[in-house]
Protein backbone atom coordinates (compact mmCIF):
# COMPACT_ATOMS: atom_id res chain seq x y z
CA UNK A 1 0.00 0.00 0.00
CA UNK A 2 1.82 3.12 -1.05
CA UNK A 3 -1.32 5.66 -1.78
CA UNK A 4 -2.10 4.61 -5.17
CA UNK A 5 -4.64 2.33 -3.79
CA UNK A 6 -7.66 4.38 -3.61
CA UNK A 7 -7.05 6.35 -6.32
CA UNK A 8 -7.43 3.65 -8.55
CA UNK A 9 -9.99 2.10 -7.35
CA UNK A 10 -12.09 5.73 -7.56
CA UNK A 11 -10.69 6.21 -10.92
CA UNK A 12 -11.43 3.00 -12.54
CA UNK A 13 -14.89 2.80 -11.63
CA UNK A 14 -15.45 6.26 -12.66
CA UNK A 15 -13.59 6.16 -16.00
CA UNK A 16 -14.85 2.76 -16.62
CA UNK A 17 -18.62 3.68 -16.09
CA UNK A 18 -18.63 7.00 -17.89
CA UNK A 19 -16.59 5.10 -20.95
CA UNK A 20 -19.30 2.15 -20.80
CA UNK A 21 -21.87 4.85 -20.63
CA UNK A 22 -20.13 6.73 -24.07
CA UNK A 23 -19.73 3.47 -25.83
CA UNK A 24 -23.14 2.05 -25.00
CA UNK A 25 -24.81 5.37 -26.06
CA UNK A 26 -23.98 4.80 -29.73
CA UNK A 27 -25.31 1.26 -29.46
CA UNK A 28 -28.60 -0.44 -29.49
CA UNK A 29 -29.43 -2.15 -26.53
CA UNK A 30 -28.52 -5.98 -27.95
CA UNK A 31 -24.87 -4.77 -28.71
CA UNK A 32 -24.33 -2.83 -25.68
CA UNK A 33 -21.12 -3.94 -23.57
CA UNK A 34 -21.65 -4.80 -20.30
CA UNK A 35 -18.93 -5.42 -17.74
CA UNK A 36 -18.55 -7.54 -14.56
CA UNK A 37 -15.46 -5.98 -12.01
CA UNK A 38 -13.34 -7.26 -9.11
CA UNK A 39 -10.85 -5.72 -7.45
CA UNK A 40 -8.37 -7.20 -4.82
CA UNK A 41 -4.47 -6.58 -4.07
CA UNK A 42 -2.29 -8.65 -3.21
CA UNK A 43 1.20 -10.49 -4.59
CA UNK A 44 1.02 -12.03 -7.95
CA UNK A 45 3.57 -14.51 -9.31
CA UNK A 46 4.16 -15.33 -12.96
CA UNK A 47 3.16 -18.17 -13.76
CA UNK A 48 3.80 -20.06 -17.43
CA UNK A 49 0.02 -19.38 -18.17
CA UNK A 50 0.10 -16.03 -17.09
CA UNK A 51 -0.06 -14.87 -13.49
CA UNK A 52 -0.87 -16.91 -10.03
CA UNK A 53 -0.88 -16.69 -6.17
CA UNK A 54 -3.45 -16.09 -3.85
CA UNK A 55 -4.39 -12.91 -5.17
CA UNK A 56 -5.25 -14.00 -8.32
CA UNK A 57 -7.58 -16.84 -6.64
CA UNK A 58 -9.32 -14.49 -5.20
CA UNK A 59 -9.73 -11.82 -7.46
CA UNK A 60 -11.15 -14.68 -10.01
CA UNK A 61 -13.58 -15.73 -7.30
CA UNK A 62 -14.95 -12.73 -6.82
CA UNK A 63 -15.15 -12.19 -11.01
CA UNK A 64 -17.34 -15.34 -11.15
CA UNK A 65 -19.37 -14.69 -7.99
CA UNK A 66 -23.08 -15.11 -8.71
CA UNK A 67 -23.77 -11.90 -7.23
CA UNK A 68 -22.65 -9.83 -10.06
CA UNK A 69 -24.28 -12.08 -12.91
CA UNK A 70 -27.68 -11.28 -10.78
CA UNK A 71 -26.87 -7.79 -9.90
CA UNK A 72 -26.67 -7.51 -13.85
CA UNK A 73 -29.62 -9.37 -14.55
CA UNK A 74 -31.93 -7.52 -12.24
CA UNK A 75 -30.54 -4.06 -13.13
CA UNK A 76 -30.73 -4.28 -16.74
CA UNK A 77 -29.72 -1.04 -17.45
CA UNK A 78 -26.88 -0.98 -15.82
CA UNK A 79 -22.95 -1.00 -17.38
CA UNK A 80 -21.25 -2.49 -14.74
CA UNK A 81 -21.48 -4.61 -11.94
CA UNK A 82 -18.96 -4.68 -9.47
CA UNK A 83 -17.06 -6.17 -6.51
CA UNK A 84 -14.61 -5.28 -4.02
CA UNK A 85 -12.73 -7.62 -1.85
CA UNK A 86 -13.24 -6.88 2.19
CA UNK A 87 -9.73 -4.95 2.44
CA UNK A 88 -10.30 -3.13 -0.73
CA UNK A 89 -13.62 -1.66 0.20
CA UNK A 90 -12.26 -1.27 4.53
CA UNK A 91 -8.82 0.97 2.85
CA UNK A 92 -10.29 2.79 0.23
CA UNK A 93 -14.12 3.54 0.20
CA UNK A 94 -14.86 2.74 4.10
CA UNK A 95 -11.68 4.38 4.82
CA UNK A 96 -12.86 7.74 3.12
CA UNK A 97 -10.20 7.85 0.73
CA UNK A 98 -12.50 8.13 -2.46
CA UNK A 99 -15.43 9.75 -3.88
CA UNK A 100 -17.06 6.39 -3.62
CA UNK A 101 -20.04 6.41 -1.23
CA UNK A 102 -20.24 3.84 1.17
CA UNK A 103 -23.62 3.60 0.91
CA UNK A 104 -23.89 2.87 -2.58
CA UNK A 105 -22.05 -0.61 -1.57
CA UNK A 106 -24.03 -3.72 0.12
CA UNK A 107 -21.70 -6.39 1.94
CA UNK A 108 -21.93 -9.57 0.50
CA UNK A 109 -20.42 -13.20 1.01
CA UNK A 110 -19.18 -15.04 -1.70
CA UNK A 111 -18.62 -18.82 -1.87
CA UNK A 112 -16.61 -19.43 -5.15
CA UNK A 113 -15.27 -23.46 -5.19
CA UNK A 114 -12.72 -23.65 -2.31
CA UNK A 115 -13.00 -19.71 -1.52
CA UNK A 116 -15.35 -17.79 0.89
CA UNK A 117 -14.87 -14.17 1.99
CA UNK A 118 -17.13 -10.85 2.49
CA UNK A 119 -17.13 -8.35 -0.62
CA UNK A 120 -18.94 -5.40 -1.46
CA UNK A 121 -21.16 -4.82 -4.14
CA UNK A 122 -22.21 -1.79 -6.55
CA UNK A 123 -23.73 -0.98 -9.72
CA UNK A 124 -22.84 2.42 -10.39
CA UNK A 125 -26.22 4.66 -10.43
CA UNK A 126 -28.27 1.75 -9.09
CA UNK A 127 -29.51 0.28 -5.69
CA UNK A 128 -28.45 -2.94 -4.16
CA UNK A 129 -29.67 -2.84 -0.80
CA UNK A 130 -32.62 -4.39 -2.31
CA UNK A 131 -31.18 -6.75 -3.88
CA UNK A 132 -32.27 -10.52 -3.24
CA UNK A 133 -29.47 -13.08 -2.05
CA UNK A 134 -28.39 -15.69 -4.71
CA UNK A 135 -31.16 -18.29 -5.39
CA UNK A 136 -33.63 -15.98 -4.95
CA UNK A 137 -33.83 -12.96 -7.96
CA UNK A 138 -36.41 -13.59 -9.82
CA UNK A 139 -36.52 -14.60 -13.43
CA UNK A 140 -36.61 -11.74 -15.27
CA UNK A 141 -37.91 -12.16 -18.96
CA UNK A 142 -37.29 -14.62 -21.52
CA UNK A 143 -35.51 -11.95 -23.69
CA UNK A 144 -33.62 -9.61 -21.80
CA UNK A 145 -31.33 -6.79 -23.52
CA UNK A 146 -32.49 -6.68 -26.30
CA UNK A 147 -35.19 -8.96 -27.15
CA UNK A 148 -33.54 -11.78 -29.09
CA UNK A 149 -34.91 -15.51 -26.95
CA UNK A 150 -31.80 -16.91 -28.71
CA UNK A 151 -29.28 -14.93 -26.60
CA UNK A 152 -28.25 -16.50 -22.84
CA UNK A 153 -27.55 -14.52 -20.14
CA UNK A 154 -27.24 -16.78 -17.76
CA UNK A 155 -24.54 -18.14 -14.84
CA UNK A 156 -21.82 -19.81 -16.76
CA UNK A 157 -18.94 -19.44 -14.58
CA UNK A 158 -17.05 -22.82 -15.19
CA UNK A 159 -16.78 -21.47 -19.09
CA UNK A 160 -14.81 -18.01 -17.33
CA UNK A 161 -11.77 -17.00 -20.21
CA UNK A 162 -9.34 -14.34 -17.51
CA UNK A 163 -7.09 -12.22 -19.99
CA UNK A 164 -4.19 -10.81 -18.03
CA UNK A 165 -2.51 -7.67 -19.88
CA UNK A 166 1.22 -6.84 -18.76
CA UNK A 167 0.50 -3.71 -20.11
CA UNK A 168 -1.63 -0.65 -21.44
CA UNK A 169 -4.36 -1.75 -23.77
CA UNK A 170 -6.31 0.62 -25.89
CA UNK A 171 -10.02 -1.09 -26.18
CA UNK A 172 -11.43 2.20 -27.59
CA UNK A 173 -13.13 0.57 -30.88
CA UNK A 174 -12.03 -2.24 -29.81
CA UNK A 175 -14.43 -5.59 -29.00
CA UNK A 176 -14.13 -7.78 -26.48
CA UNK A 177 -16.15 -11.46 -25.51
CA UNK A 178 -15.65 -14.61 -26.26
CA UNK A 179 -18.83 -17.07 -27.15
CA UNK A 180 -19.05 -20.92 -28.68
CA UNK A 181 -21.39 -22.78 -30.73
CA UNK A 182 -23.51 -23.94 -27.09
CA UNK A 183 -24.19 -20.29 -26.29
Amino acid sequence: MDGTEPRLVDDLVRHLVSELREYNGLRVPAARLRLRAAIHHGPVELADNGFAGTAVVATSRLLSSRYLYEALKVHDAADLALLLSDDVYRSTVAGGHTTLSVADFRRVTVREKEYEATAWLQVPGHDVQGLRTVGTVREQSPAPLGGDPTVRHDYRGEQISVNNFTAPVDMRGGVVGFGSAGG
